[in-house]
């Protein structure tokens, strides 16, 4: 039942400042709250709506049948209850409990209990079941106030705090969606991005594949211009031994550098083969290996460079001569693009304990500090377009897989100082072997290639070895030509149009299951590469190839056969 909230006229308040109590900053929010009156005594429910409409309150509503509690809280949806304790039917205890049921476990809507009962047990109960406060009877008009302001500025203070949360969840709900279409974005961006790093990471790769060939191609372009222009001299053996020699063994380090590239991608699964090396011996080769850039093409500049040695009585090491003369040669060469006036190159050797070291230095323009703590990163470079930044990190690489250091020391204008430093050899490492020893029987022997020049190169080879040698440039020729002779041999390149290699090698074995098939290819062999070739094949052979690993490889199959 709705009381009247009018209060009759003869009632007054005894203390008229009352309403003092909210004039704060937040009077008006908390004159807006909306209160809900349970009481089955009529003058407890008048008494409470005055002092409400004197303090300025005009939103609440009252009841004397507490059955009524729940209808009214679902319809009024008050900001505070305030209820009577001990009434008939339904007491305040079930209220409160009915009550809390259908608030929010997250909401704070404060409960006021009114009573005379100031029992502990009493005050216990209503605790227990959801009371926020008491109000005790005879009412206190002051502290009635004060009890409900304290109460429903936590009300108002939680729900600005669901209101701030509610619009943080939703700016948060917009933010996540924002972020997980920028997710989208930058993962494309990221994509696009990692292709663009894949390209340049191959253009510096291809920038330093190109170093160390050029590297090689200098030194065969070199030698090969001085025999030409000896030729014309009257070159003699003598005179061209040096040359020759020069320039094979800077194809065979081009070769290795291709075999490393081809095994960069996988980790070696073999022991790396290292024998004993005098390193006298490579300072003395990789001088004689860059002497035309230091000597020829430092002249042609208008510049003159000297190479002076120190090379002192020292024990071997145990290592890889191509990647040591690849990292001497790599020294030189920058050393001489330090001095571009011109100056002096010292290579020495000496012996530090059981560490055998070797000095390169120049009298070059010298580096910073920056740059010299730097100069062993990938990629770091101080030439411009013209360096890679490999040259010394591979370097560093290639001492490091040595079990060796290496030591620097430059200052601007001063030129630079790289010492090697790498441990002596312990023990006399044999070279091992697998071929056996080489036949001179001849052999009729057909090789096919697409291309005519190496067909030839090879033909001539074997011809000098006595051997007779038939050619095709293509499979069905070949096959023509094997079934129209008899061959104790053939050796076939690997890509090839129409018929490949391994398709030529099983069509032959299926006419002359007994005669070897020797398949040449520029791709890795080993069995790490994961390529499997046909049983029809006898032997694999990586390109380039020299004449010794030709005739040990005829001697393994024929033997075989």
């Amino acid at each position: 039942m709705l009381i009247d909230k009018s209060p009759p006229p003869s009632q007054s308040l005894s203390d008229p400042g009352l309403p003092a109590i909210f004039m704060g900053a937040d009077s008006h929010a908390l004159r807006a709250c909306k209160i809900l009156i349970i009481d089955d005594e009529e003058a407890n429910v008048l008494l409470l709506e005055r002092v409400l409409a004197r303090a300025g309150f005009d939103n609440f509503i009252s009841t004397r049948d507490s059955t009524e509690a729940v209808a009214l809280f679902e319809d009024f949806q008050p900001d505070l209850v305030l209820t009577d304790w001990l009434m008939p039917g339904v007491d305040g205890c079930a209220v409160v409990e009915q009550l809390r049921a259908l608030t929010a476990s997250d909401d704070y809507l404060p409960i006021v209990v009114l009573t005379a009962d100031i029992t502990p047990e009493a005050k216990k109960r209503a605790l227990a079941a959801g009371a926020t406060d008491f109000l005790t009877k005879p009412f206190d008009q002051t502290e009635v106030l004060l009890r409900i302001r304290n109460v429903l500025k936590s009300r108002l203070s939680h729900l600005v705090v669901q209101t701030q949360t509610a619009s943080l969840e939703e700016s948060v709900r917009l933010r996540t969606v924002e972020l997980e279409r920028a997710l989208i974005e930058l993962k494309g961006t990221q994509r696009q991005v990692i292709q663009q790093e894949r390209l340049a990471a191959l253009g510096t790769m291809a920038g330093g594949i190109a170093h160390d060939f050029n590297n090689a191609l200098s030194i065969i372009m070199g030698f090969g211009e001085m025999l030409l222009e000896d030729l014309g001299r009257g070159l003699t053996r003598e005179n061209a031994t040096l040359p020759i020699t020069t320039i094979l063994t800077a194809a065979e380090d081009a070769a290795t550098i291709v075999h490393r590239l081809r095994e960069f991608y996988r980790p070696d699964e073999s022991a790396e083969h290292r024998v004993p090396i005098d390193l006298n011996e490579i300072v003395e080769q990789s001088i004689s290996l860059t002497q035309p850039r230091w000597q020829t093409g430092s002249n042609a500049d208008g510049r003159t460079i000297t190479v002076t040695t120190d090379l002192r009585d020292i024990p071997n090491i145990s290592g890889d001569a191509t990647e040591l003369r690849e990292v001497l040669t790599n020294l030189v060469f920058n050393a001489v693009d330090a001095m571009p006036k011109g100056g002096t190159i010292s290579l020495g050797t000496f012996l530090e304990g059981e560490t055998v070291a070797v000095r390169i230095s120049d009298t070059g323009i010298g580096m910073s500090e920056e740059v010299r703590q730097r100069c062993l990163e990938p990629f770091f470079s101080t030439k411009g377009k013209t360096g890679t930044g490999l040259g010394l990190s591979m370097a560093f690489g290639i001492i490091s897989r040595h079990g060796g250091a290496i030591d620097i020391e430059s200052e601007p204008g001063k030129g630079a100082s790289f010492v090697l430093r790498l441990p002596a050899s312990t023990a006399k490492i044999e070279t091992r072997t697998d071929a056996p020893p080489w036949t001179n029987a001849p052999l009729r022997v057909l090789v096919v290639d697409d291309q005519p020049v190496l067909c030839q190169l090879m033909c001539d080879q074997l011809q000098d070895d006595l051997h007779s040698v038939e050619t095709a440039f293509n499979g069905s020729d070949a096959l023509k030509k094997f079934s129209a002779s008899q061959f104790d041999l053939v050796i076939t390149d690997h890509v090839m149009t129409e018929m490949n290699g391994e398709q030529l090698a099983i069509r032959i074995k299926e006419l002359s299951p007994k005669v070897p098939v020797i398949l040449l290819t520029g791709y890795q062999t080993n069995s790490a590469a994961g390529k499997q070739y046909s049983h029809a094949i006898d032997l694999v052979l990586e390109k380039p190839l020299s004449r010794v690993a030709l005739r040990n490889a005829f001697a393994r199959v024929m033997a075989a056969a």
